[in-house]
């Protein structure tokens, strides 16, 4: 089953359970992100991204320019381990992993949650790529991906067990955009995947792809 066709009927199910006053103020959230043009900041193909430096979930400082001198790099922004459509992300990702890595590109995923929620991320979805922690969110804010989680959404999350401030920190809502990037070895965006849509992510088939095309 592709990514898609799992988001689809994740989504189908929430549909029947979820109280329709609920749906309707998380698509009103979804189209006002949208609406900000948000989307038109973030970097685009032949854009350079910026370095950046991350702990992994062991704790261990990572670089981009490290990883970019053994080959290209795949970057995938997640909200949360509490997010079910990253999980279902992560986990696709995880299935093409060997492909990735036969074409000599590394996978990394950068996320705004603290260390410790980061590594039962990567446990919980027995991930074999490394998971960075992106505290208070500051590299994904200088690529225009982030946003905060609107007021009237957070009783909303809460009363699905969600509490972001336990994940990122206190008094941090801070969330990138569904976003993943395929870098080519001279720190170019190849391809760009940006999405308002928090349920948008991008198949992993077509990472492989744009990694072929290089």
């Amino acid at each position: 089953m592709s990514l898609q066709d799992q988001i689809a009927e994740y989504k189908a199910g929430f549909v029947q359970k979820a109280p329709l006053n609920v749906q309707e103020l998380m698509k009103l959230a979804t189209q006002n992100l949208a609406d900000s043009g948000i989307v038109d900041k973030a970097p685009k193909v032949a854009d350079t991204l910026p370095a950046f430096s991350l702990p992994n979930q062991n704790g261990d400082e990572v670089t981009l320019a490290a990883l970019l001198a053994k080959g290209p790099v795949v970057v995938t922004f997640y909200r949360g381990g509490w997010c079910p459509y990253c999980n279902l992300e992560l986990k696709a990702y995880q299935d093409q992993l060997a492909n990735i890595k036969a074409q000599n590109a590394t996978l990394v995923a950068i996320t705004p949650e603290l260390p410790d929620a980061s590594l039962s991320t990567a446990e919980k979805n027995a991930l074999e790529f490394e998971v960075l922690s992106d505290v208070n969110s500051a590299y994904a804010k200088s690529l225009g991906l982030v946003f905060s989680l609107p007021e009237e959404l957070r009783p909303i999350y809460l009363s699905f067990g969600i509490d972001v401030e336990k994940h990122n920190g206190e008094g941090q809502f801070d969330l990138p955009l569904a976003a993943t990037f395929v870098i080519a070895q001279d720190g170019t965006v190849a391809s760009a995947f940006v999405d308002a849509d928090y349920t948008a992510r991008q198949e992993p088939a077509e990472i492989v792809e744009a990694l072929k095309a290089l």
